[in-house]
């Protein structure tokens, strides 16, 4: 199964920003969206930032994985061993 995540650029390096996934930042391509800046919300699937999206919508679907995360035991964000 593919997931999408949410995330908030920190900062952008010509075709690349600093994201923040709840706590974890990681490097994402945003080649597909030339209007992202720091600040904005986005999705980002397979490295690649895919879609700018609402605060709140980021918010709720961040809230919704700690819960998953929560009842399944996993940490969120963390990799598996």
């Amino acid at each position: 199964m593919c997931l999408a995540m949410p995330g908030k650029i920190i900062r952008v390096d010509d075709k690349t920003a600093r994201v923040d996934f709840d706590g974890v930042e990681r490097d994402v391509h945003i080649e597909l969206l030339p209007g992202a800046g720091a600040g904005d919300y986005i999705l980002a699937h397979a490295g690649f930032a895919i879609q700018i999206i609402d605060r709140r919508e980021a918010e709720e679907t961040l809230r919704l994985l700690r819960e998953l995360m929560d009842e399944s035991g996993e940490a969120f964000g963390e990799p598996e061993p």
